[in-house]
C-alpha cells in the first residue's frame, strides 16, 4: 500500500529534496506552507514549492499557522501517513504530531543534539566551528529533542558560507528522507538514537542582529560576515550615518598596522589589485569585497575600491 505523504515547508532548503523525490517518483497528497503575508517577514522563503505542485498536481495549501484549527481540521481530512517537516519556523503542537499514522519527521542543519535551535548554520559558522552537518528526526513537542534517524556531517573551511552549507544540507535531506522513505515502504523503521540533550538551544536570529562590532578580531568580523550573506539579510555598519550591508569579504593574514593599532573601524586604503577596501578591525584587517547601499546600490571590483574612503570610520549608527 502506498504511503499518503505531506509535506510541510517554505524554506530553500528543502526545495532540493522535494523536487529530487518528485522526480522519482514519490507522490505526495498535499503540500502546506505559508500564506503570502507570513511568508514575506521570514528569510529564504520561496514560492518555487508552489509551480513545482502545480506540474505534478500535488495540492497546494497556504496557512498562517500550524496549529490553528483550521490546520489540524485540514491535516485531519487528508490522513496522511507521515508528515515531512522541512525549513518551517513553527513548533508543531501535540495533535499536529499525532495527526499523521506513522508520525512527522523533521531535518535540522547540524549533529544534533549539537548546535539545537534556530539558525544553526549560520551559529556554526559565526562561532567558527569546523564541522557542522544534518540530522533527520522524528519530531516531538521538544526544540529539536525528537529521536534521531540518521546524521551525515558536513565540513566547514575558511571559505564556507551560510548558502554553501545549505546547498550541501539540501542535498543531505534528499539522502536520508529518500533512504527513510523506501525503508517505510517495505515496512521497515530505521532505528533511531535518543538525543542527549545536555547542551542548550541557539537563539533566533533577527535581522537586527547583523550589526557589525568592528572591535573584534578580523577573524570573528570575517565568519561573522560570512555565516550570514545572502540569503539571509546580511552583516552591515554605518558611514557617516548611511548604512551598508556588506556581503562579502576576504580575510587577511594578522598584521600589526601601527598607525591604526589604538583606532578600531577605520577604511585603511583602497587595494586596487584586490578590487576592495581595507578595514582595521580590533586585531586585523578584513578586505572589503560586496557591499549595498540603502537604496539597493551594490559596490564591488573597481568600484568598490574607487570609494573615496580613507579614513572613514565604520560605526554602530
Amino acid at each position: 500500500m502506498e504511503l499518503r505523504v505531506g509535506w510541510v515547508g517554505f524554506h530553500i532548503e528543502g526545495l532540493c529534496a522535494f523536487e529530487n523525490l518528485l522526480n522519482n517518483g514519490t507522490r505526495f497528497q498535499a503540500f502546506i506552507t505559508l500564506d503570502e503575508d507570513s511568508i514575506s517577514k521570514r528569510s529564504a522563503g520561496t514560492r518555487k514549492y508552489k509551480v513545482l505542485c502545480e506540474n505534478y498536481n500535488i495540492p497546494y495549501y497556504e496557512i498562517k499557522n500550524i496549529n490553528d484549527d483550521s490546520t489540524f481540521e485540514l491535516l485531519k481530512k487528508l490522513s496522511l501517513d507521515l508528515i515531512i517537516v522541512i525549513g518551517w519556523s513553527q513548533i508543531l503542537g501535540f495533535r499536529v504530531l499525532n495527526s499523521a499514522q506513522i508520525g512527522c519527521v523533521g531535518a535540522h542543519a547540524s549533529l544534533l543534539p549539537h548546535n539545537r535551535g534556530s539558525a544553526p548554520v549560520n551559529w556554526a559558522i559565526i562561532k567558527g566551528e569546523i564541522l557542522g552537518g544534518n540530522s533527520l528526526i522524528w519530531l516531538d513537542e521538544g526544540v529539536d529533542t525528537g529521536k534521531v534517524i540518521g546524521q551525515i556531517p558536513i565540513p566547514i573551511n575558511n571559505y564556507s558560507t551560510c548558502k554553501s552549507i545549505y546547498d550541501e544540507v539540501a542535498q543531505i535531506n534528499y539522502i536520508l528522507l529518500d533512504r527513510l522513505l523506501k525503508d517505510l515502504e517495505h515496512k521497515k523503521l530505521l532505528e533511531s538514537e535518543v538525543n542527549n540533550l545536555d547542551e542548550g538551544i541557539l537563539p533566533r536570529r533577527r535581522p537586527s542582529d547583523g550589526a557589525i562590532d568592528w572591535s573584534k578580531s578580523s577573524c570573528d568580523i570575517y565568519n561573522f560576515i560570512r555565516g550570514i550573506t545572502k540569503p539571509y539579510p546580511g552583516a552591515f555598519s554605518f558611514i557617516e550615518g548611511k548604512k551598508w550591508t556588506i556581503w562579502s569579504c576576504a580575510l587577511l593574514p594578522t598584521i600589526d598596522i601601527q598607525k591604526h593599532r589604538y583606532i578600531i573601524g577605520p577604511v585603511i586604503s583602497p587595494i586596487d589589485e584586490a578590487c576592495g577596501l581595507m578595514v582595521s578591525c580590533g586585531s586585523g584587517s578584513i578586505v572589503l569585497l560586496e557591499i549595498e547601499s540603502e537604496d539597493g546600490e551594490i559596490f564591488k571590483g573597481r568600484d568598490l575600491a574607487e570609494l573615496n574612503w580613507k579614513g572613514k570610520e565604520w560605526n554602530y549608527e
